[in-house]
């Protein structure tokens, strides 16, 4: 049955799954909502989207994406409160990066009423796959490819954007032990590190893969040049607290602006914890791991909002966090989640509600 809901074409499934899903015990990213969006770029602009069945999609074997990797996306979550109100957290900056991945990897970049009306249309249709369920919450995946033919090197004539959903419970990553890298990169200057770019997280697999080999859960990322400093966390943002001071590294050609990230940042200031934005050397975390003044360091991402490092390894030594009672770690993923999840008032403005 087709109908329209905010000017948006709605083709409905013929059998939901939802009755095959079991809510509580849901695994990260891997059951998939009933629908989702579609909207095509060809003939040199950006074509009506549409909520259809989710489904596969049927590509020639010669798209650009497969060849040359024009490939961006976003990460959101969608959260329902007590009265099953649903609720977005800060949507208007993930269209704003999606677009700032979009130029910076030569793709076309989106009208605003195009993603979030699309998207509102799809959580309305959806609505009853967001999780009530404590600490779930319905994971949403934007993301654009190049799906013009030809074997030819340069920007596809025709792309694909797609808003996929996946019903998901709460993110535990559980002790998470670090090796912070000395020969791998992430990116460099001039590059594409700042865009949530595909390949971006393709280069990172082997890294990380013979991190675990060793013992560690993810790779700390540090500058292309000379090693020095330390960057990302894996594919996360990274705060490291020494004394009472959270320190994080500038955004930068290599570094993701990342959206949980800057809301720890206000957040943070707005609670009068010291919070400095700076470069921060390795030399700099091994010496007050040494020392003891090391007090928390954690990665900062949708997925998991803040996930703490417990121990971290370097030139084939290890070093132990203290195990602290109230840590600022919690504290801010509490107060992030409680604002997502409509629990407090958000003096912020973060929180967007769908109607």
């Amino acid at each position: 049955m087709n109908t329209i809901i905010n000017d948006i074409e709605v083709i409905k499934t013929k059998a939901s799954k939802i009755k095959e899903v079991d809510f509580d015990n849901l695994k990260f990213g891997s059951v998939f909502s009933d629908h989702m969006l579609v909207c095509d770029y060809k003939d040199g602009k950006w074509q009506a989207p549409k909520v259809e069945p989710y489904q596969p999609i049927t590509l020639d074997p010669s798209a650009k994406i497969f060849h040359y990797g024009q490939s961006v996306f976003e990460g959101m979550k969608a959260y329902k409160d007590a009265d099953e109100n649903v609720w977005l957290f800060r949507p208007l900056e993930n269209f704003k990066r999606l677009n700032i991945s979009s130029k910076r990897l030569a793709i076309p970049e989106l009208p605003e009423s195009y993603f979030m009306d699309g998207l509102k249309t799809l959580l309305e249709v959806d609505k009853d796959w967001i999780p009530k369920k404590e600490g779930s919450s319905l994971y949403i995946r934007p993301f654009v490819f190049a799906s013009g033919k030809g074997f030819h090197a340069s920007p596809a004539d025709e792309y694909k954007f797609i808003i996929c959903t996946a019903p998901s419970g709460a993110y535990f990553a559980g002790e998470v032990r670090v090796l912070i890298e000395e020969k791998y990169s992430r990116s460099a200057n001039g590059g594409v590190g700042f865009a949530k770019a595909g390949g971006n997280y393709a280069g990172q697999f082997y890294p990380t893969q013979l991190a675990v080999e060793k013992g560690y859960q993810q790779v700390i990322w540090t500058d292309d040049t000379n090693h020095e400093f330390i960057e990302e966390a894996g594919a996360m943002n990274i705060f490291v607290r020494i004394n009472d001071t959270l320190i994080t590294a500038p955004t930068s050609d290599r570094i993701l602006d990342g959206i949980t990230r800057k809301s720890i940042i206000e957040l943070a200031t707005t609670e009068n914890i010291p919070v400095e934005v700076r470069k921060i050397s390795v030399s700099e975390v091994v010496e007050a791991a040494e020392n003891g003044t090391l007090k928390e360091m954690f990665g900062a991402g949708t997925a998991a909002v803040i996930s703490p490092i417990s121990g971290f390894g370097y030139k084939d030594k290890d070093y132990e966090l203290p195990k602290l009672n109230d840590t600022y770690a919690s504290y801010l993923k509490k107060r992030i989640t409680d604002i997502q999840t409509n629990k407090v008032q958000d003096p912020f403005g973060w929180r967007m509600e769908v109607k």
